[in-house]
């Protein structure tokens, strides 16, 4: 095992991002208070907020158990070159090199997969079953995770395929040819996600007719919205939690509410929602996502090609060979991207939320401002949210912006 510079360029990459979870968490923490700040009067009642200030305390406890070891752990399969063994130990047993890289990232994902269980269970039948958000059976946990798993198994093993295929086809252009061919995929899964992924683990069903259905059929004719049909999707199943979105573009586009959100709101909030998601089609910001993640994707692919033939990596990651791996470089890229990563991230998020406001403002034009408000605020508080986090952890980490942000927009 060598910790040559580009290892301890990693090992402070690690220990820096968790520091910096932590101070996120702690400025959200000193937001906390005892007693019910003035802006959340009519949002939470004392009672609530007490109920709520514990919910975020114990789930931000979960959270810091779970990052610490996750942390450790990873800290320790590099001090003792675990990926390197594997590496080696699976060569023993398969001479091809897609084969290999395939076979690595799968024992890599089932590792990670089992190590998480733990924590989930205690998330989903603990907390969430503590505070009364949690309806999933064990079957389904269990199911979910089984599926889960295999999902992210073939989804993982096509793009590690594809990068390691193109990449012993064509080592210097591979970036291009993967780039292309991993944006195809991309597309065709955001594509046809409501008729392949979803019914893996939902069941959709077109609205029923009456009253709901219609305001939100003339709500989407009134907005020029061409849609087949409104599903429902039995989220009740596993949380009381409500939700609402929008998924796939042309011809494929679904609206999908969660049968909680119906149960939750009046007809003329949900069509508020609604409003917000015709928003977002109409505001182009399906397709401007879709631009913007094949662009990063890209650039990604280049920054890779760069250091995919660097012996260090692999050394750092524990290949003793002293030459270039693969698996080991495309691993050791995306420890080193992670900083690049996080704080493009932050800007999408920036982003993201300029977009929220755009969708709340074409709701506004249509005249679902309060009902919009109204069923925000019923989400909210409902679900428990956090509606007084640090403004650093906002900007940094919130895809929408605050309930109060959004109330305070709606107003003006």
């Amino acid at each position: 095992m060598q910790y040559n510079t580009i290892f301890w360029i990693i090992v402070t990459i690690l220990v820096v991002q968790f520091t910096w979870d932590q101070i996120r968490a702690a400025l959200n923490r000193s937001q906390m208070s005892d007693t019910l700040p003035p802006q959340l009067e009519g949002i939470y009642d004392e009672t609530e907020y007490a109920r709520q200030q514990q919910y975020q305390r114990t789930t931000g406890e979960l959270s810091l158990v779970e990052q610490l070891f996750s942390t450790v752990l990873l800290l320790a399969v590099l001090f003792t070159g675990t990926l390197g063994a594997l590496e080696g130990w699976l060569a023993h047993y398969i001479d091809n090199t897609v084969l290999l890289a395939v076979a690595f990232i799968a024992v890599a994902t089932v590792a990670m997969t089992v190590i998480s269980i733990p924590f989930n269970y205690y998330d989903t039948f603990v907390i969430e079953e503590r505070f009364g958000f949690n309806k999933a059976t064990k079957k389904v946990f269990w199911g979910d995770m089984v599926k889960n798993l295999i999902l992210m198994l073939i989804l993982i093993s096509v793009v590690i395929g594809v990068i390691v295929f193109f990449h012993q086809l064509t080592p210097q252009w591979f970036w291009v040819w993967a780039w292309g061919i991993l944006t195809l995929f991309s597309v065709g899964i955001g594509y046809f996600y409501s008729q392949l992924i979803v019914p893996l683990f939902n069941t959709q069903t077109p609205l029923e007719e009456g009253s709901l259905r219609d305001t939100l059929f003339e709500l989407a004719q009134r907005t020029g919205f061409e849609i087949q049909d409104v599903y429902t999707i039995d989220g009740s199943k596993r949380s009381t939690k409500a939700n609402a979105y929008f998924t796939g573009f042309g011809k494929r586009k679904r609206i999908v509410l969660y049968d909680t959100l119906i149960d939750e709101l009046e007809d003329e909030e949900i069509a508020a929602v609604l409003a917000h998601e015709i928003g977002h089609y109409k505001k182009r910001h399906i397709i401007q996502g879709l631009v913007i993640g094949t662009l990063l994707t890209g650039v990604q692919l280049w920054l890779m090609s760069l250091l995919l033939k660097s012996p260090q990596i692999a050394a750092a990651l524990g290949n003793t060979s002293g030459n270039p791996s693969i698996i080991l470089g495309i691993i050791g890229f995306f420890l080193l991207f992670g900083p690049l990563s996080e704080t493009l991230s932050a800007g999408q998020n920036v982003l993201s939320r300029y977009n929220e406001y755009q969708a709340d403002a074409f709701a506004d034009t249509h005249g679902y401002a309060s009902a919009l408000i109204s069923g925000l605020k019923k989400i909210s508080s409902k679900a428990l949210s956090n509606l007084t986090p640090h403004p650093v952890v906002v900007f940094w980490t919130y895809s929408h912006p605050t309930l109060l942000q959004r109330m305070d927009a709606l107003d003006e």
